[in-house]
């Protein structure tokens, strides 16, 4: 007996001996060869079929000793694609941005070529750029020994305007820049302290006048600009509003003049060195002088800007400067009585009253309280003062007033005094 698997090869059988089975084992694999199977049974060959899985399928089986697949084409078709895309991306990034104005020339310059300006570069004239370069050229800086001031030119042939406190202690000469940079020299004309207005001439002729407007016409909130050398930074521009009109100012050093006007209070930007320039309104006339700020400080080196600036109304400065240019000095106009300053009383008290004067003339005596000055309330005798200097010789102004318990009214013809 052997395992089957080595049948085929045994010897073969002695006469009359049965033929043993050829092939592998009946038990395995040859049923033909079976020994006690009908030899006259009819043979099937059957084929199994094959059975449903209900698993997943069984992997492919990769064969490890077949040749493998080279990988080189593939490296070569990937490097090729980027370096087209590289160069594709090159060329239209150089497209791109020589369309857009980004690409620099062999001069070194970048942007885009000139073009037409839009229209909100072409600033119309009323706009707030058109109105400063149209005012800007009519604006100097004032040099004068140990000072720098501003002041703004009122005719072609040289005049110009500035504060008194600007020019005092400057002697007869001094200089001026002007918004080009360029310079010239100017003698004082004439100067009055007490209205803080003075009037220079500058050796040169043809030059920009500003125009001027009517300080009588500006409410509190119309737009204005600061022009000036604030801190000497010339062709300084600074914007505000008109914060309060007729806002009485008394100004002046300890022991020198007294300075008293009804100001243009504004919120623009004004600081030390503004003294002198124009305030501007929105048509680009000049409604007021820059004169004085208010400050927290304790000196005036330290003072600066708060938000709080006084200008002289332009048509009490511009019946200043006529009278320097036509008769070398000032006109002042005067009520015609002394008035008691810093008192608790409400209302300017008459100290003294002439009785030859514009209030004695309208029938107000010694000890009256002038209440209202063409409906200006009045605080004290200062309110009296600056708001009288405001107006021109001749003005006829209604005033009210308390004498004892009753109050009265009369109609004032103020006058210019005899110095």
């Amino acid at each position: 007996m052997t395992d089957g698997w080595n049948a085929r090869s045994a010897p073969p059988p002695a006469a009359g001996q049965p033929v043993p089975p050829q092939g592998p084992s009946p038990w395995w694999s040859d049923a033909l060869a079976d020994p006690w199977r009908d030899p006259y049974t009819p043979a099937h060959v059957v084929v199994p079929t094959a059975r449903e899985s209900s698993g997943p399928a069984p992997e492919p089986v990769t064969d490890p000793d077949a040749p493998r697949r080279s990988l080189t084409p593939i490296l070569l078709i990937c490097l090729l694609t980027a370096l087209l895309a590289g160069g594709l991306g090159g060329t239209l990034g150089f497209v791109f941005a020589v369309r857009g104005g980004l690409a620099t020339n062999s001069g070194g310059n970048l942007g885009a070529a000139p073009t037409d300006a839009p229209a909100a570069v072409n600033r119309a004239p009323d706009s707030n750029a058109g109105i400063v370069s149209k005012v800007l050229p009519s604006v100097v800086t004032v040099r004068v020994t140990g000072a720098i001031g501003s002041g703004f030119i009122v005719s072609t042939d040289g005049y110009v305007v500035t504060n008194d406190h600007v020019v005092e202690g400057g002697g007869e000469t001094m200089s001026v820049s002007f918004s080009d940079g360029s310079t010239a020299s100017a003698k004082l004309v004439g100067r009055d302290p007490e209205s803080d207005i003075a009037v220079i001439k500058v050796a040169k002729s043809g030059l920009p006048a500003v125009a001027l407007g009517d300080s009588d016409q500006i409410a509190a909130g119309d737009p204005v600009f600061a022009f000036g050398s604030p801190l000497a930074l010339v062709n300084t521009v600074t914007a505000g509003i008109v914060s309060a009109l007729d806002r009485t100012i008394q100004a002046g050093d300890p022991g020198g003049t007294t300075r008293y006007y009804a100001a243009i209070q504004t919120d623009a930007a004004v600081n030390q060195g503004n003294s002198g320039g124009p305030l501007v309104n929105a048509a680009g006339q000049v409604i007021g002088v820059n004169s004085v700020i208010r400050s927290v400080s304790g000196t005036e080196t330290e003072a600066g800007n708060i938000g709080l600036a006084f200008a002289i109304p332009i048509n009490q400065a511009k019946r200043i400067a006529g009278d320097i240019i036509d008769h070398g000095k000032a006109r002042r106009t005067v009520i015609g009585a002394e008035v008691v300053t810093g008192t608790s009383t409400a209302g300017a008290r008459l100290r003294s009253v002439d009785p030859a004067g514009p209030a004695g003339a309208a029938g107000l005596k010694a000890n009256d309280v002038i209440i209202k000055l063409d409906n200006h309330v009045l605080e004290d005798g200062t309110d009296l003062i600056a708001l009288v200097r405001k107006y021109a010789p001749g003005t006829v102004i209604p005033v009210e007033y308390r004498r004892g318990t009753k109050t009265q009214t009369a109609s004032v013809t103020l006058v210019a005094d005899s110095n």
